[in-house]
């Protein structure tokens, strides 16, 4: 979309943060433009064009904007920088470096460079004088924070190029010519550590996406053994406020087997946000021993910028992870929450003018969520590394309503769901994950079938289905002993109702607090999730309802500090011990 000169505008209508622009040229769709607003320049995206009129959404407030104002169009994109110096930086939706900013409530119009000018990164170079090479290949590495920040030849550039030289091993900043390459027509082009991208636009330099396969470990025990989310793979995680949704996102980043984490604060409570930025600089990074925050990138809404700017807020996370994925990384993508996203599409849309869906939403919500989910996944690079984006989203319906558009419409793009259950989360059960409701598709995909049960071991997906069901007929007993009382029922439906407990207790509930039992790896819930179905699958004898459920609160205590202890440690071993006696009690 490059043009000879900039297409100039004025404003000749303000709607809140929504402004029409006369424009005496060609603009594009998404294109950006600065607002000469009294005090400073305003930034803004196009997102409608009519005839000779433009309308943007403002990125800061208009207060004081008035009509007659001249607007100058950029020739480029919303878009962000990507080069070395991204990881453990805070930024907003705009990729403005928070750190860099002044105030904690921060200037309108004040925007800041994401990238680090200065600072001097130890170049390896990978490719060599007479390689061919297109757009994603990698041309050379600098360390950032122990991970390999590989430099790519910039994804706009179509065609194979013919590589004319690259510099040798040393320090450079991310402005320095790095490497030099030759186009079919002969012309050489010089290539940085630093290349633009927009963010509306999916990062597609790879060879193939196939349908993702691999287990994503999160160490959440609830979510691996019943409702696993693979590598690259999508999953929303909806619930009333106040059920954890961002607590459990929390301990996924913390625990995932993943390489590098960005969290899109996109639009969640303040308070939440500030502990994101307080709590992982502090947090022990257990995959590698440094700092969570060292392989973390935030990307977070300011107090001060309109709603407008959550939408901004997850593209540009969105195209961050891209960027790492075509590192051949492992990325986690956690938005808190599509909800703010989803409601900011309503305003500009109900500005607009447009003709509205159900509760006011866009007609093609469910287009634009599903679009935006399908960036991620699992992709096979040109150079046959891989590479993935495992995206988590939370949902906040209005009332804890399941049925409101936003959670439709998310439930259609996501693979996995997990519900949050506000009776679960009232008695503190952590996380509260309703584990009947909840579901993970990928459990129906052959391929991912097959790698479980190499992985994990033969029986594993029985297992599974059994205790699934263990809990569904456990949940109806439940309810008919809350119909006729506990006399009302044979000794049977106690026992199916304490079975379910046996494995929520064990199995679904996890102290995060606890060092050994905040993280479950895939072995352990392998061994744990034996020993509950091993219990259940006995038959004791007991003489009325009371008997039995003093012995499974037994059983339940002795298996949860189990969870509790060291993996093959001595403990671990006494306490199973002690399981056997207490089960040989009651054996018919």
């Amino acid at each position: 979309m490059e043009r000879k000169n900039k297409t100039i505008g004025v404003v000749t209508g303000i709607i809140s943060n929504l402004v029409i622009v006369k424009v005496d040229g060609p603009v594009a769709q998404n294109e950006i433009c600065f607002i000469r607003h009294p005090e400073n320049k305003l930034m803004a995206e196009v997102i409608k064009i009519t005839g000779d009129n433009a309308y943007v959404q403002v990125f800061e407030s208009t207060r004081g904007l008035k009509i007659g104002v001249q607007v100058e169009f950029e020739n480029h994109l919303l878009e962000v920088s990507l080069g070395p110096g991204i990881l453990s930086r805070n930024y907003d939706g705009l990729q403005n470096d928070l750190d860099k900013m002044d105030g904690v409530f921060l200037k309108r119009g004040d925007y800041t460079d994401p990238l680090n000018r200065e600072k001097k990164w130890d170049w390896k170079p990978l490719a060599k004088k007479d390689d061919k090479v297109k757009a994603g290949s990698w041309l050379g590495e600098v360390p950032e924070n122990g991970m390999p920040h590989r430099i790519m030849v910039p994804f706009k550039m179509d065609g194979e190029y013919t590589v004319k030289s690259v510099v040798p091993e040393g320090a450079y900043t991310v402005d320095d010519v790095v490497a030099t390459v030759t186009d079919t027509d002969g012309n050489d082009i010089e290539l940085t550590m630093v290349q633009k991208w927009p963010v509306k636009m999916a990062i597609t330099a790879y060879n193939n996406k196939p349908r993702p396969f691999k287990l994503l470990e999160t160490g959440i025990r609830t979510m691996d053994t019943l409702n696993p989310i693979v590598e690259g793979g999508t999953g929303f995680i909806p619930g009333p406020f106040g059920t954890g949704k961002t607590v459990l996102q929390h301990a996924i980043s913390k625990f995932a087997e993943a390489d590098i984490v960005i969290i899109a604060a996109c639009g969640e409570r303040a308070n939440e946000v500030v502990e994101i930025f307080t709590e992982f600089p502090e947090l022990e990074d257990p995959r590698t021993g440094r700092k969570l925050i060292e392989r973390t990138t935030i990307i977070a809404n300011t107090s001060n910028m309109p709603v407008a700017a959550r939408e901004a807020s997850v593209y540009t996370a969105m195209t961050l992870g891209e960027y790492y994925r075509s590192m051949g990384l492992k990325v986690l993508l956690m938005a808190d929450s599509t909800s703010r996203w989803a409601q900011a599409l309503r305003e500009m849309s109900n500005r607009l003018e447009e003709l509205p869906g159900p509760d006011g939403f866009p007609m093609d919500l469910t287009a634009i969520i599903s679009g935006f989910y399908a960036r991620a996944g699992f992709v096979y690079l040109n150079n046959g590394e891989t590479g993935s984006i495992t995206f988590i989203g939370t949902v906040s319906p209005a009332g804890g309503n399941l049925k409101e558009p936003v959670t439709e419409s998310t439930r259609k793009a996501a693979r996995c769901f997990y519900g949050l259950n506000q009776d679960r989360a009232d008695s503190k059960r952590y996380p509260a994950i309703d584990p009947i409701d909840s579901y993970s598709k990928y459990l129906e995909y052959p391929e991912v079938q097959n790698y479980l049960m190499e992985h994990i071991g033969e029986g594993w997906l029985e297992n599974v289905a059994k205790a699934k069901n263990l809990l569904l007929r456990g949940r109806e007993a439940m309810e008919q002993i809350n119909i006729l009382g506990d006399d009302g029922v044979p000794l049977e439906f106690h026992e199916r109702f304490w079975n379910s407990e046996l494995i929520d207790g064990v199995i679904l509930q996890q102290d995060s607090f606890d060092e050994v039992d905040a993280n479950c790896p895939m072995p352990r819930q392998k061994y744990m999730l034996e020993k509950v179905l091993n219990v259940s699958e006995k038959k004791f004898a007991f003489e009325n309802f009371e008997d039995l459920s003093n012995f499974f609160k037994r059983i339940i205590n002795v298996l949860k500090q189990m969870n509790y202890s060291e993996w093959e440690s001595d403990k671990l071993k006494k306490h199973e011990a002690e399981l056997e006696e207490i089960m040989n009690e009651r054996l018919n």
